[in-house]
């Protein structure tokens, strides 16, 4: 990997981001030279370059894409045909992308040097939050990781979820050797295919070595909370394990149960009675802390979609612990770091490490809504693109990416802004996936509209002690006009609290109250949907339909058996593609209400 070390540890790894960051430009003119020198035989780049090594010639005349110019490539390779149609390098497995985003899960190609300059950007996180914390070589993480089941393409390559690569590789089984990365569960319970065991097992060691947990997290909200929510239905049984020493039943894989009995070695009744007094003892507000005193923060992704889950996350940890997200990747590469770990979630910016992969960015409108369209496929000329030293601040950008493994200017589909600089490398603020929209006319919401909307909506709830769970949404054209719906999980945490001035008298009912958050959410749309339902009468009424309790993650679990993704990569779609997945949540609606009048409109 560019001649270097991974094994940057504390000071080292700061001194490396320093080095990175001081001349981008350079670290990235050198990338793509090496790329093109290791892949300007393949089928792919001779197409268009003729054999060029050359970085202008690249720039020229390699086009920008999306998956569906890739896509015949990687099927060929995936039937047996060699790497070198796309790469120098040969290819170890392919990376299947979760497909909660995009619809649908992608295959990526990955290279035995991917692998490396993962582990690589894994290394610089607990270097980076020791500044700000230091002595989180003292304690354990209580972190939840999972497996996803892997598969096969027809000439024997593995498909592997992109965490379960990095869990099933050396570098992480190394891990144990790194005093900031001492995990209370066991190796061989990540590794556990089955998604409940896994998660029970995980849980029970947390519970045990409660005292000792200095860090909780997972890798996104989702999965953070799902644990949570397990934890809410199962900490009876789990409390029933500890007092009684004996690992439940139901675990019957033989990997968790043999690893287990080390962290489950006798019966102790006292610490199965501090938890049922805690979980027991009524409203689950703030249970994080006391379950786990010493715990400094929650380590999880909280940026785009992953922001609904902060209200959930600061409930149940009483807002006492701070939400940590500390890197910015996706399937296709890793991308960077955040360098501020303890800013609050709405601030977290991205330093994009030039080492990575080669970065090159679309310009987008100037509130990021240009080419946010369903036509991905628009072609991009090449003279638009723009490269990692040369965006500005404030703007908004599509990121494109080149990598060694046989990506060149693919477009990831993540909206980025320009927040900052650290040195002379810019920082960036995720804002939304670009192919997450709605659409019924001119309209398009991208998932940053959608989730303010639903953020200013949500508040309404307060007069009724409820908090909004988790959403998502479709297009309704079942009907004309078609219409927006959303699906919306809610938990009532009591009777309103006639002390809190926000809630005393409210004069509006529970269906009142529902109304008004669908007038809500169309009141902060923007002003194509709003005349588009005021004016031209070709939107109808938007819809919240109310789910049961648990819906969504029923929806969990039928993505991850009908897709790629695990607990890890899962997030839920803001916009559902899925025929069956709408029919599953609309067999289990509760409750249906539509807004009560049209929004503002002015022409």
């Amino acid at each position: 990997m560019d001649g270097k070390k991974l094994e940057y540890k504390g000071d080292e790894a700061l001194k490396e981001i320093e080095r990175l960051t001081q001349q981008p430009g350079l670290v990235q003119e050198s990338l793509l030279k090496d790329i093109l020198i290791k892949n300007h035989g393949t089928e792919y780049l001779e197409q268009y370059m003729g054999g060029s090594m050359d970085v202008s010639d690249f720039k020229k005349v390699v086009p920008v894409i999306t998956y569906k110019g890739i896509y015949p490539y990687i099927r060929r390779i995936a039937n047996g045909e060699g790497s070198n149609l796309i790469t120098g390098q040969k290819i170890t497995e392919m990376i299947c992308s979760s497909g909660t985003s995009a619809g649908e899960p992608k295959l990526m190609p990955s290279i035995a040097e991917d692998l490396d300059r993962r582990t690589f950007l894994y290394n610089l996180i607990m270097p980076i939050i020791n500044q700000y914390l230091p002595g989180l070589d003292q304690g354990k993480a209580m972190y939840l990781c999972f497996v996803k089941a892997e598969t096969t393409t027809p000439c024997g390559l593995p498909v592997r979820a992109v965490l379960t690569s990095y869990y099933k590789s050396p570098h992480f089984r190394l891990r144990p050797h790194d005093p900031f990365n001492d995990h209370t569960s066991p190796d061989r319970v990540i590794l556990c295919n089955d998604g409940y065991q896994s998660m029970y097992c995980q849980l029970l060691s947390g519970l045990i070595q409660r005292q000792h947990v200095l860090r909780l997290g997972a890798v996104f909200a989702s999965a953070f909370l799902r644990g949570v929510s397990f934890l809410e239905s199962n900490w009876t049984t789990l409390c029933h394990d500890i007092e009684s020493g004996s690992l439940n039943e139901g675990i019957t894989d033989a990997d968790c149960r043999e690893s287990m009995a080390e962290i489950l070695p006798g019966p102790n009744p006292a610490l199965a009675r501090e938890i049922r007094e805690i979980c027991g003892a009524g409203s689950w507000r703030g249970i994080l802390c006391k379950l786990w005193p010493r715990a400094k923060y929650i380590e999880a992704v909280v940026t785009g979609s992953m922001a609904q889950y902060i209200p959930s996350l600061e409930y149940y940890n009483g807002g006492k612990l701070k939400l940590v997200c500390p890197m910015y990747a996706s399937s296709e590469s890793y991308f960077g770091v955040n360098l501020n770990p303890f800013c609050d979630p709405e601030d977290v910016v991205f330093t994009l490490l030039p080492n990575m992969c080669y970065f090159e960015f679309i310009k987008l409108g100037e509130n990021g809504t240009l080419m946010l369209d369903s036509d991905e496929d628009k072609e991009v000329p090449v003279q638009k693109l723009v490269d990692l030293v040369h965006v500005k601040l404030g703007c908004f950008y599509e990121l494109v990416v080149t990598t060694y493994a046989g990506l060149y200017r693919y477009r990831v589909g993540d909206v980025l802004q320009v927040a900052g600089f650290h040195n002379k490398s810019p920082q960036f603020r995720f804002i939304c996936r670009r192919n997450v929209v709605l659409s019924i006319d001119n309209d398009k919401t991208n998932e940053d509209d959608l989730h303010r909307s639903v953020t200013a909506a949500k508040k309404l709830l307060e007069s009724l002690d409820t908090m909004l769970v988790e959403y998502t949404s479709y297009a309704d054209t079942s009907s004309v006009p078609g219409h927006y719906v959303l699906y919306w999980e809610m938990k009532r945490g009591g009777p309103p609290d006639k002390t809190d001035p926000a809630r005393r008298d409210s004069p509006l009912s529970y269906d009142d109250v529902l109304r008004e958050c669908c007038i809500a959410i169309e009141e902060h749309l923007d002003y194509t949907y709003r005349r588009c339902r005021a004016f031209d009468r070709s939107i109808g009424p938007l819809e919240i339909r109310v789910v049961k309790a648990g819906m969504f993650e029923k929806l969990m679990d039928f993505a991850i058996t009908r897709g790629g993704s695990s607990i890890n990569q899962y997030k839920t779609p803001r916009c559902l593609k899925s025929t069956e997945a709408v029919k599953l949540l609309d067999s289990n609606v509760e409750a249906s209400f539509f807004s009560p009048r049209d929004p503002t409109w002015i022409p």
